[in-house]
């Protein structure tokens, strides 16, 4: 059904006193700047003069695209990404996955980020899977985000792991009909399993690698001990499985609004957005996922590292350590890399190398930046949503700015307010002054941010979507009790992290004996 909406109100600070007036983040700091917003009409307000359904993706601003989708500009996209290309940090892969962690100089333009821990980059592609999902639109065909679906929730919900709940989703549960299906596959738990060894879980991606996987199963076993402490309580049954749910929404969102979203743009941002509100990312009514969002926050391809240890004594008492995929595991029962989809023996994380439970055995991720993990070149096919190519991650996330008709992101850091970074390197693309948003954001936290965290463009945008969504859930405990405090047992009363809440599910290294 076609919808006619208003125009959106202008946004204005408090000091200023004209329509044309515009909060523009620069990281940490603002900047009051002129800006048409006749010129910038935000995607909700478009969406609902267009008819766009609510759970399809939108636009944060109506601006024109950074190149036209020509064979010349797909070819160029295409070079730019290629492996060993201007984005591949050139990792020397015959040093094997154990030299690549232990030794971190012999991959120089690979930086790591000491003051991350490896389990954020997957905790952060955990929740893209929980609010995204697009296999309908075709890569570098210009496409209207408006008509083009959202198979997730444009919400922190979780429905990646409770699927539509008890009743619309049995597989996905115990004969309860309260507690989650988890099984054992290798010396700990693992996700459900069909015979083929398919994952029996709301969404396949989270079966992509053994990392995502591992923290899918991670949320199962924590709803429910959450279970298990409200039946000790002596919450009735029926209403139990939404008590649970509930409890761990919340958490979990905690842990996005106070844990992991500060590490990405910086807590002086995140503090700015939630004080002062939203300045672009404004829907008037049901929010979407925009797809300047959907492309900037593909920022966390560049924190993958090229290897991993996965756990510390699962390979015949040893550590099992892999390349996060690796060519030539195609085919193997037990495959030598990190890649999803496979039961075994030693196939199971260790958490003690992804979060910091202060034994000294955590490992960091990789900076925001330019350069991406060379096995990020080659991905398996079973890894991509279609199954078809190209098989490398940055040809991929270039070609889709073409899908989306996206501007540059020197485009929108102007409309945002925000001053530029120098893109003159990818003057041999034709890019130089209309550089791709996915690599614009990189540059961004690159040169403003060394890679720690995201500033500018990047850091807005990732903010106020991720707030906004929060703020638009009347689910959430930003928006139905903004004042609520975590209540399950933490190291530090009235927080909770990641480590809290692997503690807590007992799937730390205490809890298991190593």
């Amino acid at each position: 059904m076609m919808r006619r909406g208003r125009l959106p109100q202008p946004i204005t600070d408090p000091s200023a006193l004209t329509r044309r007036t515009f909060l523009g983040g620069v990281g940490a700091s603002a900047a009051i700047v002129a800006l048409d917003l006749d010129s910038a009409i935000t995607a909700s307000a478009r969406a609902e003069q267009e008819g766009t359904l609510v759970n399809n993706f939108g636009r944060v601003f109506n601006l024109p695209p950074f190149a036209q989708a020509t064979p010349q500009v797909r070819a160029a996209l295409t070079e730019m990404g290629k492996l060993g290309g201007i984005l591949d940090a050139k990792d020397p892969l015959h040093e094997g996955p154990i030299r690549l962690i232990t030794n971190p100089e012999l991959s120089p333009n690979n930086r790591d980020n000491p003051f991350h821990t490896a389990g954020t980059t997957f905790f952060g592609q955990f929740l893209d899977h929980d609010m995204t999902f697009d296999n309908a639109s075709p890569l570098g065909v210009p496409t209207r985000p408006e008509s083009s679906p959202n198979l997730r929730t444009p919400a922190f919900d979780l429905d990646t792991v409770y699927g539509g709940g008890p009743s619309a989703s049995p597989h996905l549960f115990n004969a309860d009909r309260v507690t989650m299906r988890v099984e054992s596959g290798g010396q700990f738990e693992d996700v459900p399993r069909q015979p083929d060894q398919r994952a029996i879980i709301g969404d396949p991606r989270n079966d992509e690698n053994m990392m995502i996987s591992g923290l899918h199963v991670a949320f199962l076993v924590f709803h429910n001990k959450v279970v298990e402490r409200l039946r000790a309580q002596g919450t009735p049954e029926t209403a139990l499985f939404d008590t649970a749910r509930r409890t761990v929404l919340w958490h979990y969102q905690w842990i996005i609004l106070n844990e992991f979203l500060p590490q990405i743009i910086g807590r002086p941002l995140l503090d700015h957005i939630l004080h002062f509100g939203r300045q672009f990312y404004r829907p008037p009514g049901a929010p979407s996922i925009p797809v300047e969002f959907q492309i900037a926050y593909r920022f966390g391809h560049s924190m993958i590292r090229p290897s991993y240890r996965a756990n510390l004594a699962g390979d015949g008492g040893q550590p099992f350590f892999g390349f996060i995929f690796d060519p030539v595991a195609e085919g193997q029962a037990d495959p030598v890399d990190l890649r999803g989809g496979v039961r075994a023996g030693r196939r199971f994380i260790g958490w003690q190398t992804f979060f910091n439970f202060g034994d000294g055995q955590v490992r960091p991720n990789k900076r925001m930046d330019t350069q991406l993990s060379t096995p990020l070149f080659q991905l398996p096919l079973r890894s991509i949503p279609s199954g078809d190519p190209p098989i490398s991650l940055a040809t991929r996330n270039l070609l889709r700015h073409l899908t989306w008709s996206l501007p540059s992101g020197q485009r929108l850091a102007t409309t945002m307010g925000i001053p530029h970074v120098d893109t003159s390197e990818l003057a041999p693309f034709g890019f130089a002054a209309n550089a791709p948003l996915w690599y614009y954001v990189l540059k961004e936290g690159q040169d403003l941010g060394d890679g720690i965290q995201l500033i500018g463009v990047g850091a807005r945008l990732i903010g106020e979507v991720f707030v906004g969504l929060l703020q638009k859930d009347p689910g959430s405990y930003l928006a139905a009790s903004p004042s609520w405090r975590p209540t399950l047992p933490s190291r530090t009363s009235g927080t909770f992290t990641m480590v809290d809440l692997l503690r807590f599910a007992k799937l730390d290294p205490a809890s298991r004996g190593q």
